[in-house]
């Protein structure tokens, strides 16, 4: 395993967050208190791309069908290149907090929106945002009220699969915006990350229910516990070499890997207290991840993480 120091403000707390594999070989993620968004290349060399006032605590990031990468920010998604030019589109609903992002199997950007609910009151649907490369942006509302929409990922049938954090269930909305909700066994899980697997199964992490999840695309789940305790499972992504990856934040500190049977190992990471949190696979066939709280250790940078299988 290897670290990369990223030039973060002392003291910040969850800085690095979102992460993913870009179109020009590097990796990309959001900077949720610097504002930034940063490129790092396979070999550590660094970029940062400060955002606009607007774009402020950017949250998820993904590599869009047309060479950019799109990301949540304040009360947008925006566009940036791999030259790092902007282009910012203000989502409709107020105060909607956007969260992740994927690219959908339509051509468009898919998004949660965990505040158009959370914070409009315990009655305000809250919503799955659709954007496509022209910036049109179209929003469609969750059954669940309050639901705290957040992972998000294209799945093997055509359809977008998501994480209902306060709500407890997982979602799935087809291109045309019909919503299903499953859900989850263990009650109070906090549904968190989502990823599709290599097996034909969405694969999900349950932040304070300590497990993995795997749910079939017709809503069948099966839960496997992580053996470190209160680990808090967050980001989660489909591995190289035919497994699933997640990670351990505060609670675990470590990386952990589970086979599509259910088998978990797990590897701490060398910096303490470090809170990985986003993770992807990279051009380099290795995985990388961010540490959002590594600068709390009494030190000035934050650190992206590698990982070889």
């Amino acid at each position: 395993m290897t670290e990369f120091p990223v030039p973060i403000p002392h003291n910040s707390v969850d800085a690095p967050f979102g992460i993913t594999a870009g179109p020009d070989g590097a990796l990309w993620f959001t900077e949720s208190v610097g504002d930034k968004i940063v490129r790092i290349t396979t070999h550590g060399a660094i970029t940062e791309f400060p955002l606009p006032a607007a774009l402020n605590g950017p949250s998820g990031i993904t590599a869009g069908p047309d060479g950019a990468l799109w990301f949540t920010g304040g009360n947008e998604i925006a566009r940036i290149t791999t030259s790092g030019t902007i282009t910012e589109f203000p989502i409709p609903t107020p105060a909607s907090g956007p969260q992740r992002i994927t690219a959908g199997p339509d051509g468009a950007l898919w998004f949660t929106e965990f505040g158009a609910g959370k914070f409009g009151g315990p009655n305000t649907p809250n919503k799955i945002g659709r954007i496509t490369t022209g910036g049109t942006i179209a929003e469609f509302p969750i059954p669940t009220p309050a639901s705290g929409a957040n992972g998000i990922t294209a799945g093997p049938d055509g359809a977008l699969w998501f994480m209902e954090t306060d709500g407890n269930k997982i979602g799935r909305i087809t291109t045309g915006g019909t919503i299903t909700e499953f859900p989850i066994p263990t009650v109070v899980s906090d549904p968190f990350g989502i990823t599709a697997g290599p097996d034909g199964a969405l694969w999900f992490t349950e932040f304070d229910g300590n497990k993995i999840g795997r749910i079939t695309t017709r809503g069948t789940s099966t839960e496997f516990l992580i053996p470190t305790a209160a680990s808090e499972p967050a980001g989660i992504t489909a591995g190289p070499d035919g497994a699933l990856w997640f990670t351990e934040f505060e609670g675990g500190n470590k990386i952990g890997r589970i086979t599509t049977s259910g088998m978990i190992t797990e590897f701490p990471v060398p910096t303490g207290l470090s809170g990985p949190f986003g993770i992807t696979a990279g051009p380099d066939g290795a995985l990388w991840f961010t540490e959002a709280i590594s600068n709390r250790n009494a030190q000035d940078t934050a650190q992206i993480g590698r990982l070889q299988p």
